[in-house]
């Protein structure tokens, strides 16, 4: 049986190297440690992210295949295009985040709880207050309806969660985030595990070797530092139709 390495929590050690990460499950690469904005940097420097339930020890992850999105190609399906030439929604980038968070951790149907726990939420705040950590945030009026949160590091951007709470809603907050990304010269979207959802909107698998050289390259470049708020280049939703 392979042991598993433990992290210590006092201690700001290396990550085991992402190729001894476990077959059985996908990816499992280490546990312990911290949420400290130190070591969560670390991890997202090398594609790895934290991710555990509420009665688990923290776990981090390096997935043999990697979903991603190309920032400046992602797909609009033609029926959310018409959409979107009506929709009246407003965008914003930073106005909200632990909002943004919380809603993402809030139950949703066919789902027992959330790994998105009051530790995850604060340590990701603390990250967004460093200039770390952003929200894409759509607003119907003075009502968010939708939004996406995630680490940006150099030219890297790591998608860690997004909800909805009208139809439609994560869709455009995902396709703003990748809008300015691709405007920003950030050519890479990580949106970590695969799905279908994710699939219709253009996203793609990467081997992990391949997506660790990416990420190798792309975290040393100049970035985009600071609160995005007053940077945001898109304002209406309605402007993703094309």
């Amino acid at each position: 049986m392979t042991r598993l390495p433990l992290l210590d929590s006092q201690t700001l050690q290396p990550f085991p190297p992402v190729a001894s990460a476990l077959r059985e499950p996908d990816g499992l690469l280490a546990a312990g440690g911290d949420l400290s904005p130190q070591r969560l940097l670390l991890a997202y420097r090398e594609g790895i992210f934290p991710w555990f339930a509420p009665d688990q020890p923290i776990l981090w992850w390096s997935p043999a295949r990697r979903t991603v999105f190309d920032t400046a190609q992602p797909h609009v399906p033609r029926r959310l295009r018409r959409w979107l030439r009506q929709c009246p929604w407003s965008l914003r980038a930073d106005s909200a985040f632990a909002q943004v968070m919380q809603a993402c951790a809030a139950p949703r149907a066919g789902q027992h709880g959330t790994w998105i726990t009051p530790a995850m939420i604060q340590a990701y705040v603390h990250l967004h207050e460093l200039g770390h950590a952003h929200s894409v945030e759509a607003w119907d009026g003075d009502e968010l309806v939708g939004g996406i949160y995630g680490v940006a590091v150099g030219r890297m951007f790591y998608g860690e969660s997004m909800f909805s709470a009208r139809s439609n809603a994560s869709k455009v907050a995902l396709l703003a985030l990748c809008a300015a990304l691709a405007q920003w010269r950030f050519p890479l979207l990580d949106a970590q595990l695969a799905s279908p959802h994710l699939f219709t909107l253009g996203a793609r698998e990467l081997p992990r070797a391949r997506f660790c050289a990416e990420v190798a390259r792309l975290v040393t470049q100049p970035g985009r530092g600071g609160h995005w708020t007053g940077d945001f280049p898109l304002r209406r939703a309605r402007d993703l139709a094309g």
